[in-house]
């Protein structure tokens, strides 16, 4: 594969924010630091929280700036840019093509994506689109066109990359043959779900066949089948702040417990495996987990739409 920037110093924009989602803030202090006064005044005490721990030598990813911010608030924007040391503020997110290497997208609105991403794929600039890519059916029609069409983008969930996690990631075989598994999250489906969905997805593999959501409009418990005989329950409750991530996995030789942790490394992370892909070209994976988390997401969607019904993935037009 050849590099997608042979560049040394990779530029990037943060395009887009949301209401209950402070990703512009972090990932932007991750790539160019901070300004500590301006970063408590962003709304989300966690991040300044766990900006704080790290080493401020250790804390930015080296030849890597966000140098142009776009937010849906031209006032949130400016405030981005002096807690995370933007120098660029932007009043369309069109402004800034031609002058950075690569676009992210930190929003977590799968419907939004298409239209947030459209005239970057237009201009064939790089992207990293936040979870999950999309929740609908024409969505993901349309990414798996750009896809096939070539153009270079990727998105997942900071919970692949979630150092609570890792053991499990490499290694299931103590506890035999899979046989349960569950994890939990707060929010909705919709915005959340795969979050938890994307967390125990890279430990048992792909391979789901079917998703039952039996939840309401205050919550989902959803019910997936694999292939491999393994019953998953992710359970999404909007006010369940308190039990983010709590992971249970059985098998028919053990069990263990464990709990996602360390919202920093995930999301660095994260944010390192899309310059290693733009420095090589190499997807950190395959764009067929893509596809098959998106269907997941949106087979939950349906079955709560539809009576609680049991949806196969096979049901959901992709490939």
């Amino acid at each position: 594969m050849k590099p997608i920037i042979q560049k040394k110093q990779i530029n990037l924009a943060m395009i887009g924010m949301v209401a209950e989602n402070g990703h512009p803030y972090s990932w932007s202090a991750i790539c160019n630091g901070y300004d500590e006064k301006e970063m408590k005044e962003c709304g989300y005490p966690v991040i300044p929280q766990y900006l704080g721990e790290q080493p401020k030598e250790t804390l930015t990813i080296p030849n890597v700036n966000v140098t142009h911010i776009w937010c849906d608030d031209y006032d949130q924007a400016k405030h981005v840019a002096k807690a995370s040391l933007i120098p660029n503020v932007v009043k369309n997110p069109e402004d800034v093509i031609g002058k950075v290497d690569a676009v992210v997208i930190p929003t977590d609105k799968g419907w939004e994506h298409v239209n947030r991403v459209r005239p970057f794929m237009e201009a064939n600039i790089p992207i990293f689109i936040d979870k999950p890519m999309c929740d609908n059916e024409k969505d993901l029609q349309q990414f798996i066109k750009w896809h096939k069409e070539g153009k270079k983008f990727i998105s997942s969930s900071s919970m692949r990359y979630n150092p609570g996690l890792k053991d499990l990631r490499e290694n299931t075989t103590q506890y035999g043959n899979l046989k349960y598994a569950t994890i939990t999250t707060a929010k909705t489906w919709e915005r959340y779900g795969i979050h938890a969905l994307e967390g125990i997805y890279t430990i048992v593999k792909p391979g789901f066949i079917s998703v039952r959501n039996s939840g309401n409009d205050k919550r989902d418990i959803v019910h997936l089948k694999h292939e491999k005989d393994i019953d998953v329950v992710i359970a999404a409750i909007y006010d369940m702040r308190g039990c983010f991530g709590k992971v249970l996995l059985g098998g028919d030789k053990g069990f263990t417990f464990a709990e996602s942790g360390g919202s920093y490394f995930s999301f660095r992370n994260q944010l390192e495996a899309f310059i290693s892909y733009l420095r090589t070209g190499i997807m950190p994976f395959e764009f067929s987990e893509t596809i098959e988390l998106m269907k997941i997401i949106i087979a939950g969607i349906k079955s709560k739409n539809e009576g609680n019904r049991e949806v196969f993935l096979e049901e959901i037009e992709g490939l």
